[in-house]
C-alpha cells in the first residue's frame, strides 16, 4: 500500500491548536500516515501580513508538533526562499515521494480561491486536494460555477471535504491578544506559548 501523506502549508504566524486539530482531523478521515506541515517563506496571499522570522515561526511549529509521531516539519519552502507557489513545492515533493498519494490540505474559504492559484491544473493532478471547513464559510454547494474550474475538478474536490472540528482560533487574533498584553493560554500548545511569551515575539 503506498504511502498516503498530508502536505499542511500556511504562514502558521503562530501555529495554534486550531492547526494541529485540522492537521489531526483529516488524518484520522482520509487514512493518512502522517501530515508535513509547510511553513511557507512568503504566502502568495497574505504579501501584505507582517510575519514573524521564519525561523521563528519554523521553531514553534517544531515545538507544537514534537511529541506527535504522526506530524512532521519541512522547512522546504523557507530554504527555497521568496514567494511559496504550492505548485513548486508539491513538485518537489513528487519527485521526493515518486510513490506515495499526496493530499495537500485547505481551508473552506480556500476553495473557494483555488481557481487563482499558479498552475492549478498541474497543482490539481500532482495532490488530492483535501477542504477542512471553516466557520462562516458554506461548502453545501460545489459546483464548476462556483469554483470556477472544469470538470472533473469540481466533483473530485466535493468529494474531499472533511467535516473537522469547528475551532474559531485564528494567528490575527493571537496576535492581537499579544499585543494588548491578554493571554493566549490554551489558543497554542503550551511550548508554544512559553516561547512567544519569553522571546516577546508579538508584544
Amino acid at each position: 500500500m503506498a504511502e498516503r501523506i498530508g502536505l499542511f502549508g500556511g504562514s502558521f504566524n503562530p501555529v495554534h491548536v486550531g492547526h494541529l486539530v485540522v492537521a489531526q482531523d483529516v488524518l484520522e478521515q482520509m487514512g493518512l500516515h502522517r501530515v508535513i506541515f509547510l511553513p511557507a517563506a512568503q504566502p502568495p496571499h497574505k504579501m501584505a501580513q507582517p510575519l514573524a522570522p521564519a525561523s521563528v515561526r519554523l521553531e514553534m511549529l517544531r515545538l507544537a508538533t514534537a511529541d506527535d509521531s504522526r506530524f512532521e516539519v519541512s522547512s522546504d519552502e523557507i530554504d527555497r526562499g521568496g514567494v511559496s507557489y504550492t505548485v513548486d513545492t508539491l513538485r518537489r515533493f513528487r519527485d521526493r515521494y515518486p510513490d506515495a498519494a499526496l493530499y495537500f490540505l485547505i481551508g473552506g474559504d480556500t476553495l473557494l480561491e483555488l481557481h487563482t492559484w499558479r498552475e492549478i491544473g498541474a497543482v490539481l493532478e500532482l495532490a488530492e486536494i483535501v477542504t477542512v471547513g471553516r466557520p462562516g464559510i458554506s461548502l453545501d454547494s460545489i459546483d464548476a460555477k462556483t469554483l470556477k474550474l472544469p470538470d472533473p475538478w469540481p466533483a473530485r474536490l466535493a468529494a474531499n471535504i472533511v467535516a473537522g472540528h469547528r475551532m474559531e482560533i485564528s494567528s490575527t487574533d493571537i496576535r492581537n491578544r499579544c499585543v494588548r498584553g491578554w493571554s493566549i493560554r490554551y489558543l497554542v500548545p503550551a511550548a508554544v506559548e512559553r516561547y512567544i511569551v519569553s522571546h516577546r515575539i508579538y508584544f
